[in-house]
């Protein structure tokens, strides 16, 4: 027997795993599952390249077996085991390269799941057997050593390596365990529920069985893990029943999927997905506090639940699993932010939702309607986060519009119905569609039977200033700027119409000048008298509201009044202006006006009594 002793840093490790560091113990039991996954994988794969290689192939398997009365936890493979010098070199030094690093990441991770997750990330998951028990030996034989080697350790510092003359082809690995201390989240690692749930929970589609006696010392082991990896297996061999079945596993919701996505992408990294788009969108999709990203496999083992990194925001309702060949087995979430592959995966999960999504309009236009109505909401939030996806976001968007009152239509629908010169598309933002429809705006568009996307999400308001266009076509707002739907004879008129009235506006400008930014004529109205719009870079009334709703201060956005010019209140009002020297008595008309149009397009008058005192005035003078 040869006694040796850890490197300065590793006891330092060491220390850290026997005090308890982590809060999540049962890693060390996917740890030491997925080493003797891999065993078995390597030694299937080596008989395959060495056909001299005398190894027993003909029950791979993975054995958990506890002893009660000692306390003791063996996990068991017959897979490629190791020499006297893979146990040095493997078991002996603790993360060689990387040790110093890992402790350091220790030091900054701010609660005890953070540093849990650093587990496996830097080579160390053998170690988080630590945590567990008091003392660990292991006892190893490669089918190419005559002898194996039992190395074993009470993690005080110092380490024994011996040889053994009839070990077992593989690995097993001891436990000997610390009393189960609920004060201290250790439970009892000799309760076959409890190691029935962690297999079940860390390990359950691994390729290999993994066998468990569950009645007591002399009971016949059985496999605990189902092994049933949908994602792994053809999917002419699924049926519709078992991916029901895994969607409500993983999404614990009890309705059917609206559509499943499966992937597979092979060559220098290789990764498996298996997708579920719901069919009712849950309760908290729009709560801050909501989990979300799809759960996140190495080589079949479990590695987190909620993987942001995998899926963005705006996608936050899919479901299922992305299982990587690649990956180190415990990586952390910033290292996830940071991983190029995890990156490229992300951008391939992404659009291999979109296109389904696209397909999906085609193909099953009902299912279609109902994803949009659940989740359209959600995707358009991609709009302002996603610019690299932003055509195919708006390629699957649906929304109203003045041209149906009862169907949705597409962008492209729009364009194909666009007038010969139309340039834009228009649209109109607001709480509800009869708020857009019963508004001035709408008045001249609708007349010259111009079509108008209502748009009533309160994303809306964001994305619709943040997107340049579709197919070459800009957004033109019909509530900001000036809307040119004159021809060029009406222009002419226009011009005419604007000397004559300048005086007027003049005047009416400087009456409002603590309301308004301008008064000019309108040509957007027919039956109203006048509306408030927006300078085409301003924000819309209700996007200030928001913004102030979250504390932000903002100075006061003064909008701009258009007048009718040939609504009979308009006219007599000019008349009246030009008739008279004395404009007082108008005042309170033009503040009566103004006042009219915040109200017809759904606004907040500033100060509702004084208007109320002028309206009283003026019907009293007209009866």
């Amino acid at each position: 027997m040869e006694t040796l002793e850890f490197q300065s840093e590793a006891r330092q490790l060491l220390q850290l795993m026997i005090h308890s560091i982590y809060s999540n113990k049962d890693t060390f039991l996917r740890e030491l599952v997925s080493n003797a996954s891999d065993a078995l994988d390597k030694l299937r794969l080596e008989t395959f390249r060495d056909k001299d290689l005398t190894a027993d192939t003909s029950d791979l398997h993975i054995a958990i077996e506890v002893d009660r009365e000692q306390r003791t936890l063996t996990v068991r493979d017959n897979g490629i085991g190791m020499t006297r010098d893979d146990v040095v070199n493997l078991i002996g030094t603790i993360a060689k390269s990387g040790t110093a690093e890992f402790l350091g990441k220790l030091k900054e991770a701010k609660d005890a799941a953070a540093s849990q997750d650093l587990i496996g990330q830097f080579g160390i998951g053998f170690y988080s057997t630590f945590m567990v028990a008091d003392r660990v030996t292991l006892v190893t034989r490669h089918p190419r050593s005559a002898e194996g080697v039992r190395w074993e350790s009470s993690g005080e510092g110092t380490y024994t390596v011996e040889d053994v003359a009839d070990a077992p082809q593989g690995t097993a690995v001891t436990l000997h365990l610390k009393p189960a201390d609920d004060e201290d989240q250790l439970p009892d690692y000799t309760s076959t529920a409890k190691l029935t749930e962690v297999v079940k929970r860390y390990a359950d589609f691994i390729t290999w069985p993994i066998r468990l006696a569950k009645g007591g010392d002399d009971a016949e082991p059985e496999v605990v893990n189902s092994r049933k990896a949908l994602w792994a297996r053809p999917a002419s061999e699924v049926t519709e029943d078992e991916y029901a079945e895994f969607y409500r596993h993983v999404s614990h919701d009890w309705n059917k999927p609206l559509d499943t996505i499966r992937m597979k992408a092979e060559g220098t990294f290789e990764y498996q997905a298996l997708l579920f788009i719901p069919s009712q969108a849950p309760l908290d999709l729009f709560m801050r506090e909501r989990k979300r990203g799809v759960q996140l496999y190495v080589k079949r083992v479990f590695i987190m639940d909620d993987c942001e990194e995998l899926m963005p925001e705006y996608l936050r309702f899919v479901k299922g699993v992305v299982d990587a060949q690649d990956l180190s087995l415990n990586v952390s979430r910033e290292i996830l932010q940071q991983d190029r592959q995890i990156q490229l995966m992300r951008r391939r999960l992404v659009k291999k939702v979109l296109s389904t999504v696209k397909a999906m309009m085609a193909d099953k236009p009902e299912d279609y309607e109902t994803f949009w109505r659940e989740f359209g909401a959600a995707v358009k939030e991609g709009l302002l986060a996603d610019p690299e996806n932003r055509d195919a976001i708006l390629g699957i968007a649906s929304f109203d519009s003045t041209h149906d009152a009862e169907k949705k239509t597409t962008l492209a629908q729009y364009v194909e119905r666009m007038k010969e010169d139309q340039q834009h598309i228009y649209y109109m933002t607001g709480d509800s569609r009869a708020t857009v429809e019963n508004s001035p705006h709408l008045e001249a568009l609708r007349a010259k039977g111009f079509e108008v996307l209502v748009l009533t999400d309160p994303i809306d308001e964001m994305w619709v200033d943040g997107v340049p266009g579709f197919e070459g076509r800009t957004f033109q707002s019909i509530a900001k700027g000036q809307v040119d739907l004159e021809t060029e004879e009406e222009k002419k008129e226009a011009e005419e119409r604007q000397k004559d009235f300048a005086d007027l506006l003049a005047w009416m400008s400087a009456t409002l000048e603590e309301q308004v930014k301008e008064v000019r004529l309108s040509s957007r109205l027919t039956t109203s008298p006048a509306c408030v719009v927006g300078d085409a870079h301003d924000l819309t009334p209700t996007l200030e509201k928001m913004y102030r709703a979250m504390g932000q201060e903002l100075p006061q956005v003064k909008r701009i009044l258009e007048l009718n010019p040939t609504h009979p209140l308009v006219v007599g009002l000019h008349e009246a202006f030009a008739a008279r020297e004395d404009h007082d008595g108008l005042a309170g008309t033009v503040e009566l006006l103004h006042g009219m149009a915040l109200l017809a397009e759904g606004g907040e008058l500033t100060d509702p009594a004084r208007f109320v005192r002028l309206l009283s005035d003026h019907l009293q003078r007209a009866l």
